[in-house]
């Protein structure tokens, strides 16, 4: 049965809501489902099942490693809120981790989040899915880190690092519970790797900044689309019923929030 973007949503909001934290972590699990029930719309993770049902594997058995994509996005945006990095006191409507509950007990926050991240990643047979996992976070920071540092020159290089690195993730962890071959993950990760550039676009659009302060509004919209475009081509080159993605594509690149 094929299951739309809010049924997979569901499942994702569903194993997230009773996922055990370790033990050890008891006197920071409320700061950790706070974190995690901010209110995003779990896109990494949709797309993560939506690829793991296309190649024919089953979503419920993606779902630790969908959820572990969606922690370390989470790791992310509790320690860039910080002082220290964006300093900002509202995430999604609320107060940001740390004014919530203290900047120490935010660090360690984040730090949980990513340690139980590769838990659930390591949850499998294969280590591919934690090393997949592990490139994607690296290049996260290392794209936060040009970010911060002002080294911004190559916009483009700067997202797919920053962005489009959990991004690409989504797609690779879905590929490995999948058991795709190495053979044919190729045409997946070309269609992995507009996603990022292409919700980065949008956010540019929505935020009035990145791409939007370097070239302007009508140029950013145009990346989004050209992204869009490339996307929807590359699902076009994939044997298999990716309808769902390309629903996916489409409502990121008409987002308006």
């Amino acid at each position: 049965m094929r299951r739309g973007p809010d049924d997979l949503r569901l499942l994702v909001e569903g194993y997230l809501a009773e996922l055990a934290f370790a033990p050890e972590l008891a006197g920071l699990e409320e700061a950790l489902r706070y974190a995690l029930e901010g209110g995003g719309k779990r896109v990494r993770p949709v797309i993560a099942l939506a690829v793991a049902e296309a190649n024919g594997g089953i979503a419920e058995h993606c779902l630790p490693a969908a959820a572990a994509v969606e922690l370390v996005h989470t790791f992310s945006l509790v320690h860039d809120d910080l002082p220290a990095m964006d300093d900002d006191d509202e995430r999604r409507g609320r107060p940001s981790a740390h004014v919530a509950f203290g900047e120490a007990t935010a660090l360690l926050a984040g730090d949980a989040l990513l340690a139980e991240a590769f838990r659930l990643a390591l949850s499998y047979p294969t280590p591919m899915v934690g090393r997949e996992l592990a490139q994607a976070t690296l290049g996260m920071i290392g794209g936060q880190y040009r970010d911060v540092t002002g080294e911004t020159g190559d916009l483009a290089a700067v997202h797919r690092l920053k962005t489009g690195a959990l991004f690409s993730a989504s797609v690779g962890v879905a590929l490995w519970v999948a058991e795709v071959t190495e053979g044919g993950q190729p045409a997946w990760r070309a269609f992995g790797e507009e996603l990022g550039l292409l919700f980065q676009a949008i956010d540019d659009v929505l935020d009035g900044d990145g791409y939007v302060a370097a070239h302007g509004v009508e140029e950013a919209r145009r990346h989004a689309d050209e992204a869009a475009a490339r996307a929807h081509k590359r699902l076009d080159a994939i044997p298999a019923d990716t309808s769902v993605l390309a629903e996916i594509v489409a409502s990121l690149a008409a987002r308006t929030a």
